[in-house]
């Protein structure tokens, strides 16, 4: 059963046993939905590039498949080969970079750029591509991804990652996804925009209802009312973690918000400091996992939904874990 809640994405990345998305090149139909109504869109990439690097956000991904494309082309393309053109020693650093067990650095990214046949625009996408796989911190993934959405040509591919954006990092709008369900709910950026709290800007509440609606979360009724579609939230596995990343990020700030807006009453923020086994973390998320589905289960047997609350789980260690005195 699909539950309308934004916990249904978080389930599949927090929990391994839930199936997650196989990272790699944006869905076939997503690209070609968003390609409709360009002009020069064909044309943003040298000729000498069989695959559209703007396509992709996971570097190591395009690189197999524009070798792929180039072997296909003529049997004499080869590692070595592309090597020769990257200005490489090593005959086989394609094939040892795409299986994962050779990074890039920058100057290496811009040679394989060259390599690749992309131009001036292209081979920086594909720099700051390789910036945003390679990157250690959500930060460091925050910043180069902000700067591959800075391109036209990524905007113009990527619409509906943009969405999926703009989803995880307002709070609103899973707050507007959850209010749609009220029946009382009225599909007017002034009224929903007061509904809220904090309140938003009616702007603000009318650019959440086209991007809910472009991302197929609200839909239209028989009636022609805007009601919650079943469709399950899903990012790209690239951009996944750091979308919930702020996602998390946006909800906790409501949360400290809530203490002084939201009367004692009508809240619950409560914590424990406890000292575990290794075993016992094990346990205690099992138990968060498992109390997350029993809420959106009951949740979903809801008949008359009236108002839209924020529960969030927060487990994180305040101590390093392993023997007293030992190395670190």
């Amino acid at each position: 059963m699909e539950v309308r809640s934004i916990a249904s994405e978080i389930e599949r990345v927090t929990c391994p046993d839930l199936p997650a998305k196989r990272p790699g090149r944006i869905p076939e139909n997503t690209r070609r939905s968003a390609a409709k109504g360009r002009t020069d869109y064909s044309e943003r990439v040298s000729q000498e590039s069989p695959v559209d690097v703007y396509g992709y956000l996971d570097y190591r991904a395009f690189l197999r498949d524009f070798y792929a494309a180039k072997k296909a082309k003529s049997r004499a393309f080869s590692y070595r080969s592309f090597s020769k053109r990257a200005g490489v020693a090593s005959p086989n650093y394609l094939k040892l970079v795409v299986e994962g067990q050779r990074s890039l650095s920058v100057k290496m990214a811009e040679k394989f750029a060259q390599a690749c046949g992309l131009d001036t625009d292209a081979s920086r996408y594909f720099v700051h591509l390789v910036a945003f796989n390679q990157a250690k911190t959500s930060p460091e993934r925050s910043l180069h991804y902000g700067k591959l959405t800075s391109f036209q040509h990524y905007r113009q591919a990527h619409k509906l990652e943009i969405a999926h954006a703009a989803y995880y990092s307002d709070w609103f709008m899973p707050a507007i996804r959850e209010l749609a369900a009220a029946l009382d709910f009225r599909a007017d950026p002034e009224w929903i925009a007061d509904q809220l709290i904090p309140n938003i800007a009616p702007l603000q509440a009318a650019r959440a209802l086209e991007t809910l609606i472009e991302l197929g979360l609200l839909v239209k009724d028989d009636a022609g009312r805007l009601v919650q579609a079943d469709a399950l939230l899903s990012t790209g596995a690239e951009t996944r973690g750091l979308h919930i990343a702020a996602f998390h990020r946006a909800m906790t700030q409501r949360a400290i918000e809530s203490i002084d807006l939201v009367p004692a009453q009508d809240r619950d923020i409560s914590s424990l400091t406890l000292c575990l086994s290794r075993g016992g973390l094990r346990a205690f998320k099992e138990r968060i996992q498992r109390m997350r589905r029993e809420l959106l289960e009951l949740s979903a047997l809801e008949t008359e939904p009236e108002q839209v609350v924020q529960i969030n789980f927060q487990l994180f260690p305040l101590s390093r874990s392993g023997k007293r005195g030992g190395n670190r």
